[in-house]
């Protein structure tokens, strides 16, 4: 299955917490080994909406909030520097949405 391309991803996701240092949990660093800051926002997302373009989703559980699912594939950087990376998604149970949650380095 695949994420559907209307999936929404938070602005607030990209440039309030990805793209943002951060003491715990930092992916910034990781995002700008392949180009990517505050200034390609708009560019990140759509790189993420690629990766859920060409990669299946494989579910990862259920709880109170609705199904969540992992999409492992290819961050292409701005640079020429490509990163592995899952992204993980919920389909939201009361509205039938589906949401991008985070991203981390594949290992």
């Amino acid at each position: 299955m695949r994420i559907p391309p209307n999936a929404i991803i938070p602005q607030a996701k990209l440039d309030q917490y990805l793209l943002i240092w951060r003491e715990r949990d930092d992916k910034s660093k990781f995002l700008a080994q392949a180009g990517y800051g505050l200034e390609t926002v708009e560019e990140l997302e759509l790189a993420i909406r690629r990766i859920i373009a060409e990669n299946d989703a494989v579910e990862e559980g259920t709880d109170q909030y609705g199904r969540r699912y992992r999409v492992v594939g290819t961050l292409y950087g701005l640079n020429g520097v490509d990163l592995g990376v899952v992204t993980i998604w919920i389909e939201r149970t009361d509205q039938g949405i589906f949401q991008f949650l985070t991203l981390y380095p594949h290992r």
